[in-house]
């Protein structure tokens, strides 16, 4: 008979030419049966006892002592399977992106057991120095560009040619042939993601592995204690009020003048924009209700509930911007009735003459042929939204009214974002302290004159004299 080792809870015994171990757990509290974890194949009996008690540690603390064995790939499979339901359109196609793109390719194929925090921090690593997939094909449609921008009587080559000789869509070449047309450069390649990107990622593997351990495939979330690589984020672009007043002279004659001036004064997302409804128009009371919105699955238009609870909200209209709005309904008005029965009865303002919606690509494309009209710079339609907000904080605006204005979750979001992107709010208590501090100064019996209100800089203290002080 073979030797045994026996510890409360824990048996360890020779199995012909190995060891292995047996625990003892309390029944199954749905079946009633007996849960007797086991493993054998130890080449000692003091190994074999090593992993019995960090298994019966695990069993203990309510885990799994073995968790099951999965390839990453089809845990990640199961596991949207199992969370789409409860999810936007919009989430699942980012999330399907992001496992298709990123994790599948570099971890599919290994054990969801072996995902270690090193692991995943060198995954990381690896997506920030080099994990862009597809190549930079921007600046091979620009290099292209550039070296037959002469042809067709400077109008350069035809999409169709830049689409084949740079490897793109047909769509990308005719987008990027707009772009160059109006001077816009291509950025820097970077073959890596940005951190923005790589924490998409990381939101992801954070969440399905921590469901990895509620459904007993994991023992421990190593997502939790991974290390997402940072970098620099370049400064938000926005617009100062001069130049948003530039753009907005020449936006204001567009179909959809009411609508960039809504997003002037309200700061509204473009998926707002494209989803408003004349039901959702008040302005008799200058109200406006943001409810629905359009935004972008898989490069189709859908229609959602908005981006998240507070995003539904009601906001105050200014009259200028409800003249406006009542100017566009009319138009929308007088082309329904020309068009007949057959008009679309959806009640969306920004449509075509046709009343077919337009794809918020398209409003985005709209928006930056305006901007490249006005010559101010160049910014996104989401920056609008930033320069909107940015300006309230520098009027002294309550962040909180803010808050709810905008759209946002609560105000601590409203302050993260935009308290340090603010130009010149402290500039009245940048004055006030000085004439404090440059008063209590002058108080000490001498003679100095106050810095902030002369701009003679000979009237100013020297600090090599008089022991390095004023006064």
């Amino acid at each position: 008979m073979s030797q045994r080792r026996m510890i409360h809870g824990v048996t360890v015994y020779r199995e012909n030419s190995s060891w292995a171990y047996r625990l003892e757990a309390h029944s199954d509290p749905l079946t009633g049966k007996r849960v007797r974890p086991y493993r054998g194949g130890f080449g000692s009996e003091e190994e074999a006892l090593t992993r019995a008690l960090e298994a019966k540690k695990l069993l203990d603390s309510g885990r799994p002592a073995h968790p099951r064995k999965i390839r990453v790939k089809d845990f990640f499979a199961q596991w949207l399977a199992t969370v789409e339901v409860d999810l936007k359109s919009t989430a699942t196609q980012s999330y399907r992106d992001i496992i298709a793109t990123y994790i599948v390719p570099i971890l599919g194929d290994r054990w969801l057991p072996d995902l270690t925090v090193p692991t995943i921090n060198a995954f990381y690593r690896h997506l920030f120095e080099n994990g862009r997939r597809k190549g930079d094909s921007n600046w091979r449609m620009y290099a292209y560009w550039m070296t037959h921008q002469d042809e067709r009587a400077g109008l350069g080559p035809a999409p169709a040619v830049l689409a084949a000789a740079a490897g793109t869509t047909l769509s990308s070449a005719q987008k990027a042939a707009r772009r160059y047309r109006q001077g816009r450069v291509p950025s820097e390649y970077d073959a890596g993601l940005s951190s923005k990107s790589v924490r998409n990622v990381h939101v992801v593997m954070r969440k399905a592995l921590r469901d990895a351990v509620t459904w007993g495939l994991l023992n421990v979330n190593p997502a939790e204690h991974a290390v997402v690589p940072r970098s620099r984020q370049p400064e938000r672009r926005i617009w100062t009020v001069q130049e948003l007043a530039r753009w907005l002279r020449l936006a204001i004659d567009d179909r959809f003048g009411a609508m960039w001036l809504l997003a002037a004064t309200t700061g509204m997302r473009r998926s707002e924009l494209a989803g408003v409804r004349r039901s959702m128009l008040d302005l008799d009371n200058q109200r406006l209700r943001v409810e629905g919105t359009r935004v972008v699955v898989a490069g189709h238009a859908r229609e959602s509930d908005g981006k998240s609870a507070a995003g539904r909200r009601g906001i105050s209209l200014d009259s200028f911007t409800c003249e406006e709005l009542r100017r566009l309904l009319d138009l929308l008005q007088e082309e329904a009735a020309a068009y007949g029965q057959d008009y679309p009865s959806h009640g969306l303002l920004m449509v075509n003459e046709l009343g077919r919606p337009l794809h918020p690509d398209t409003i985005t494309a709209r928006f930056n042929r305006l901007v490249d009209r006005a010559g101010v710079p160049r910014i996104r339609l989401h920056d609008v939204r930033h320069t909107y907000a940015t300006m309230a904080m520098d009027a002294g605006v309550d962040p909180k009214m803010l808050s709810d204005r905008i759209g946002h979750a609560n105000t601590s979001v409203t302050l993260q974002i935009y308290t340090h992107h603010s130009q010149g709010r402290d500039r009245v208590v940048a004055q006030e302290m000085a004439d404090l501090i440059w008063s209590a100064v002058g108080s000490k019996g001498g003679s100095v004159r106050n810095p902030v209100r002369n701009a003679d800089v000979e009237d100013r203290p020297d600090p090599q004299k008089d022991g390095g002080r004023p006064g």
